[in-house]
């Protein structure tokens, strides 16, 4: 058995240990906004915050979050009104919109490492998440705005 929190909530599973993290969140615990890509950590699309880290969770074994706070989409802010959800959709980042919540789960860790982030902290971090559809400016601006709201007291950490 293995024991974590997951947006809050205390969840034990049954699923054997190996098991990818991704498939435990979306199988067995049904929150289905982390995204499968490419099931080698490569794209980001299934980033998630594992004690406040951005993870890869199709490449973390269920066996290495025992004990672990995991943060999910859904869990960043339940009404999906986090600043980087606002700024997301205010200047419309997503076209086919698949990478988008591991491009946010990426970016709100950003925002915790650098408050104000620049363009480079932004490319150097943001630089493993990829995006089919090529929005890497609009992430990037996206980001500038909540940072922004951040500077500005406007922003609330969710989790």
């Amino acid at each position: 058995m293995t024991s974590f929190t997951i947006n809050g909530r205390a969840v034990t599973t049954t699923v054997e240990d190996d098991t990818p993290l991704l498939w435990v969140i979306r199988d067995t615990i049904g929150l289905t906004g982390t995204k499968f890509g490419c099931g080698i950590g490569m794209c980001g699309a299934c980033t998630v915050h594992v004690g406040g880290r951005a993870t890869r969770s199709c490449i973390t074994p269920l066996a290495s979050v025992e004990g672990a706070d995991i943060v999910t989409i859904e869990g960043l802010d339940p009404a999906s009104n986090h600043p980087l959800q606002q700024a997301w959709r205010a200047l419309q980042v997503p076209q086919c919109g698949y990478c988008q919540s591991g491009q946010i789960m990426q970016a709100a860790a950003l925002l915790k490492d650098f408050p104000a982030p620049t363009d480079d902290e932004i490319d150097a971090v943001m630089t493993g998440n990829l995006c089919r559809c090529m929005t890497y400016v609009r992430i990037r601006d996206a980001i500038k705005q909540a940072a922004g709201k951040e500077a500005s007291g406007k922003m609330e950490a969710k989790a």
